[in-house]
């Protein structure tokens, strides 16, 4: 089970969290063609190593916060909330 450490709430386990996405995904222009929206809803990368990612603390302050979380390790390197830029993806692999 992850260990997820909430800035408000503190360190939780992963129960108390749902899983929101990829938030190094970007929405396209509102004029974007509908191939581009396809794409951004569909199309998903699966990435192997450090991934930012959205999780929203239901069972909690109810926040929604990003995760750095090495994909096949699950290795949390850094939590903040949504708003915050994530630190870059410079822990190694497993």
């Amino acid at each position: 089970m992850l260990r997820i450490r909430c800035p408000h709430c503190g360190l939780r386990d992963e129960a108390e969290f749902r899983y929101r996405g990829d938030a190094t995904a970007s929405r396209p222009a509102d004029d974007a063609s509908a191939e581009a929206f396809r794409a951004y809803v569909y199309e998903r990368a699966n990435p192997c190593g450090m991934h930012v990612e959205y999780w929203h603390h239901v069972h909690g302050c109810r926040r929604v916060l990003k995760v750095q979380r090495h994909t096949a390790t699950h290795v949390i390197a850094w939590t903040g909330w949504a708003s915050d830029p994530a630190p870059r993806a410079e822990t190694p692999g497993p």
